[in-house]
């Protein structure tokens, strides 16, 4: 939006340099030979001038909006509220946090008895022998029937689960803390959105009233020119006043349905859905912070940081994820039990007919090719890489809490600028309304009055925006963001 209004206004600067210019040198023809150039110029039959009929004649585009589309009127608190239900991004990372509870719960499933039931049924020639494939079992066979269980419980592994559940959970809380990163982010997307389609609406508002200020300027440089009281050069620059309004009017137009589009996506709504955005009346702007205070909004900052807290936690799980891997160098002690009963069977085999029996197994890794030490070398080195990244961020942190200070105090100031910037221009245009009908001023003079004026218009409107989302996004840097 901005960067299309600034291009019509060069473009008019340009086309009323040559008379501004010589105004400046004091070369302007006084007002009687003013008045004498415009008496004796072309009539308007032949010159080719373009007029509101003329232009309502040509086959108009289809709007962009479908007029009959319903507007559904929403609040920044209702599109904050709307977006933390429907968005699909936070959906997915709150499910990512409980799955990483899952991987907790596996985890310490190692250090919990482990029981098995079996049961067996067998028909064969009785005391036939597998005669391939058996491997080191028992080969004979017999038909019969039975039903038993083992039995397993860890006894110690000197550390080695326990430091993987400590992994994990600080695993399960890094993403906890992701998952709080996520709803920020598009909680600021979603105001960026909001104050978008705001601006956008009163930029609209904006447009609408230059196009129908100019349109009423150019009926009557019409009326004056058929009545041989102004020139035709003064209508054609009417006609490019007007024309540079609805051109304007159209890039506002174009602006409101985009950041209503943006605001469906965020929103989860069906793309067509078209938001009116309308202010809290109760949420007064406070000032911003002074920038006395900028060392300690970046210390509460990076104690605040979701995301900082994620890399941290990562890191710290990586460094018990190292302990643990190194304690697999240790043994791996673990009771074993089994029973069981076989109550249909050949005679005199299965005698008794029931089993039991018990044990405790000593396991103790001698050579695994280097493994255990891989794994050990791999999670150190991710605890360093990650505590690397989290430096990387602090840095970030304090960047973005200086320059969302400095943003917010200067959107602060603009405030008060724009206004009374709004205020001397509509002064000026309103002079020079009533000295273009008295015929004491040309055109060239009304015309940069209401560009000026609509360009007041336009800066006071971004300014109080500006500030607005410029305090949002320094809630986003302190790591406050919330509805």
């Amino acid at each position: 939006m901005r960067s299309s209004f600034r291009s019509l206004t060069v473009a008019t600067t340009f086309a009323f340099a040559p008379l501004v210019m010589s105004a400046q040198r004091g070369n302007s023809p006084p007002a009687p030979e003013f008045v004498a150039l415009n008496l004796s110029s072309p009539p308007p039959s032949s010159v080719q001038t373009t007029t509101p009929n003329s232009e309502q004649s040509r086959k108009q585009p289809p709007p962009l909006v479908n007029p009959d589309t319903p507007t559904v009127s929403i609040t920044r608190s209702d599109a904050e509220r709307l977006a933390l239900k429907n968005n699909p991004r936070i959906t997915a990372s709150q499910l990512l946090a409980l799955a990483a509870g899952q991987v907790t719960r596996e985890t310490r499933s190692a250090a919990l008895p482990q029981v098995t039931g079996y049961l067996t049924g067998e028909g064969a020639e009785d005391a036939s022998r597998i005669g391939a494939g058996a491997g080191l079992t028992s080969s004979r066979l017999y038909s019969h029937f039975g039903a038993g269980g083992t039995l397993s419980q860890l006894i110690t592994d000197f550390g080695h689960t326990r430091f993987l559940v400590a992994t994990n959970k600080l695993q399960q809380q890094a993403q906890n803390q992701t998952t709080l990163a996520t709803q920020q982010d598009v909680l600021l997307a979603t105001d960026q959105a909001f104050y978008r389609l705001v601006d956008a609406q009163s930029l609209l508002d904006v447009a609408n009233a230059t196009v129908s200020a100019r349109g009423d300027v150019q009926n009557l440089t019409s009326a004056l020119t058929k009545s041989a009281l102004k020139s035709n050069l003064d209508l054609n620059i009417a006609s490019a006043d007007l024309s540079q309004s609805q051109l304007l009017e159209l890039d506002a137009e174009n602006a409101v349905a985009s950041a209503s589009a943006m605001l469906a996506a965020l929103l989860a709504s069906p793309p067509e859905t078209l938001y009116k955005a309308i202010e809290d009346p109760d949420r007064a702007a406070p000032p911003p912070p002074e920038t006395s205070s900028t060392a300690v909004i970046t210390a509460a900052a990076e104690m605040e940081r979701p995301d900082l807290k994620s890399l941290k936690l990562n890191a710290e799980s990586f460094r018990k994820l190292a302990k643990a891997q190194f304690l697999q160098h240790l043994p791996n002690i673990t009771a074993q039990g089994t029973g069981g009963i076989t109550p249909a069977g050949p005679a005199g085999v299965y005698v008794p007919d029931w089993y039991a029996a018990g044990g405790v197994n000593l396991t103790l890794p001698a050579f695994t090719g280097f493994r255990i030490t891989a794994q050990t070398q791999e999670a150190r080195l991710r605890a360093k890489a990650t505590e690397q990244q989290a430096r990387e961020l602090t840095d970030n942190i304090a960047r973005d809490v200086r320059v969302a200070i400095l943003n917010a105090q200067t959107a602060f100031r603009r405030i008060a600028v724009a206004d009374e910037f709004r205020r001397q221009t509509a002064q000026a245009l309103a002079l020079a309304q009533t000295r273009y009908k008295l015929g004491l001023s040309s055109i060239v003079e009304l015309s940069q009055a209401q560009l000026q004026s609509t360009q007041a218009a336009v800066a006071a409107v971004n300014a109080r925006y500006d500030y607005l989302l410029a305090l949002r996004t320094l809630d986003y840097a302190r790591g406050q963001l919330t509805p």
